[in-house]
């Protein structure tokens, strides 16, 4: 019995940045929990679907998820001019079954010996019971929240009640990034983890 294939769909959606869009696929693009972030065309030499939408003179960043792909455009064009151009755009690729990545997604070290993914920020990993349960609050409450927003976020570090993350995404750079980091991201962790008493974006 032959197996029907079922098309590759593509939606766009609004982020709460007005530099990016959020285009939702019907198929997973990354295995598991990773997410790479593109912000020049140099960095983008294992995807060939990165490296074709940098091509168009508008984009400036990529990030890629499980199940969408968030771009970044600069401020020449509105994206009522080119959503839909960019929507068939990743449709028909997908739909021709082109490689989103030729490579695996492999931790690389550089040059400081620390263990780094290609084209995205490497997660620092817990090494404490409070970071640990950190992390915890992070995925389970405020990442699925974050990925409907078209971006990431990641734990960096934690010292003196400060707690630092890592924005990726429709949420780096976004002008109601800090007002999210403080009155939401901020009021549940240290609600949560009262050894939380900031939280703060790093530069990743």
């Amino acid at each position: 019995m032959e197996t029907k294939t079922i098309p590759t769909t593509v939606y766009a959606e609004l982020s709460p940045n007005p530099a990016t869009m959020k285009f939702v696929v019907n198929k997973l693009l990354i295995e598991g929990s990773g997410t790479v972030e593109y912000t020049d065309p140099d960095e983008s030499t294992n995807s060939p679907l990165a490296t074709r939408l940098f091509n168009f003179p508008f984009v400036t960043g990529i990030f890629i998820s499980q199940n969408f792909i968030t771009v970044t455009k600069n401020e020449i064009i509105e994206w009522d001019d080119v959503v839909l151009e960019l929507r068939e755009y990743i449709q028909e690729y997908l739909n021709t079954d082109n490689p989103v990545f030729t490579t695996p997604l492999t931790e690389n070290t550089d040059e400081n010996n620390s263990s780094v993914t290609e084209g995205s920020y490497k997660p620092q990993e817990p090494t404490t019971d409070l970071e640990h349960k950190i992390v915890e609050v992070l995925e389970e409450y405020i990442t699925p929240a974050v990925a409907r927003d078209g971006g990431a976020i990641h734990f960096h570090a934690f010292k003196d009640g400060q707690l630092s993350v890592v924005l990726k995404g429709a949420c780096s750079g976004c002008p109601s990034s800090t007002m999210t980091l403080k009155n939401g991201i901020e009021t549940l962790m240290t609600r949560m983890v009262p050894e939380v008493k900031e939280v703060v974006a790093h530069e990743g």
